[in-house]
């Protein structure tokens, strides 16, 4: 008969073995994770860009702010094109002033800020407003359609101004900004806000007199205009001077100007990024456009350019893009 001190001292000598394995394993497992994620990082990555690649969290997790990696500023130059009449004149202040609100608050990445003023000479906003005078197009290239002057005046202002940020927001009179702006772009893709009356491809027919098929699908050409587009400066130093152009040619062709109208100069932009192999990330939350935006809510931009006239009842009975008058009446009742 086996007594039970020698079957209790047995077990304990199985156990006892089980244990040893147990931390064994364990030991082993933890000392080959180490030298496994400690050989995946990059010598050259700081503690905090180490951190931020951790492939689970502590046993505390981390904020979400912690999670990602840190990038630095990128910054962008704020551009507007504007002329001298009085109404101009009213609108880059409202802007400008609204720009100075946010430019220093945090999760902006605004820049210095240039009024381009096209129209040849000073006017009395110099000393409150930066701004840089170029030339307007030659009298009458335009026939009228004084947007054709923008991307002119952009061409000469990359030309013959100092520019220290590598981005550019080119912007209009017309926008207020709501919050601080970031950067929007990513990896040095520009970013722009997508307008749902600039459609390339129910205009097929007229996009290929400018955008030819070996160019690829007329799908390359963005719903977008200039603005509000940031874009870094190297690559707008290049599209700018197409932009003109292509924008002289829609004007100059019958068919273009008729269908395009107060739109020319935009879908010459968008071309004209095309043609230089250059798409956007498209942004709705980039800017707002009433009467068909109500909220403000996660919105950059106000794009105030539509004049609404509204009934006794508040209904609206009419709506005027300030660039032209041959935008129909809307009639919502």
């Amino acid at each position: 008969m086996i007594s039970g001190r020698k079957i209790m001292g047995r077990e304990g000598r199985v156990f006892l073995a089980f244990l040893f394995i147990g931390v064994f394993l364990l030991t082993y497992n933890f000392i080959t994770m180490i030298i496994r994620y400690g050989n995946i990082y990059p010598q050259k990555l700081n503690y905090s860009e180490r951190h931020s690649l951790l492939p689970i969290d502590p046993v505390i997790e981390m904020p979400e702010h912690a999670k990602k990696p840190k990038r630095e500023l990128a910054l962008f130059h704020i551009a507007l094109t504007a002329t001298d009449s009085p109404y101009s004149k009213w609108q880059s202040r409202v802007m400008y002033y609204w720009y100075m609100k946010n430019k220093d608050l945090q999760g902006s990445e605004m820049g210095k800020f240039t009024r381009v003023l096209h129209s040849g000479a000073p006017d009395n906003l110099m000393d409150e407003i930066p701004s840089f005078v170029v030339d307007p197009l030659p009298p009458g290239l335009d026939r009228g359609y004084i947007v054709l002057n923008r991307p002119w005046a952009f061409v000469q202002w990359l030309d013959k101004a100092t520019i220290e940020e590598d981005y550019i927001l080119m912007a209009e009179p017309d926008h207020i900004f709501l919050k601080p702006l970031p950067n929007l772009g990513g990896e040095g893709l520009p970013a722009a806000f997508p307008f749902f009356y600039i459609e390339p491809v129910k205009n097929t027919n007229l996009i290929r007199k400018y955008f030819p098929e070996e160019m690829g699908p007329v799908e390359k050409v963005d719903p977008i205009g200039n603005s509000p587009v940031i874009i870094k400066k190297e690559l707008l130093e290049k599209i700018a001077p197409t932009w003109m152009n292509v924008s002289l040619k829609m004007k100059n062709d019958p068919e273009t100007d008729k269908e395009f109208g107060w739109v020319l100069e935009m879908y010459g932009y968008a071309v004209a990024s095309a043609l230089h192999g250059v798409q956007h990330i498209l942004r709705k939350d980039f800017m707002l456009q009433p009467p068909w935006d109500l909220e403000t809510r996660n919105k950059f931009i106000l794009h105030y350019t539509y004049g609404c006239d509204y009934d006794m009842k508040i209904t609206l009975v009419k709506m005027v893009n300030e660039a032209s008058a041959n935008i129909p009446n809307w009639d919502t009742t």
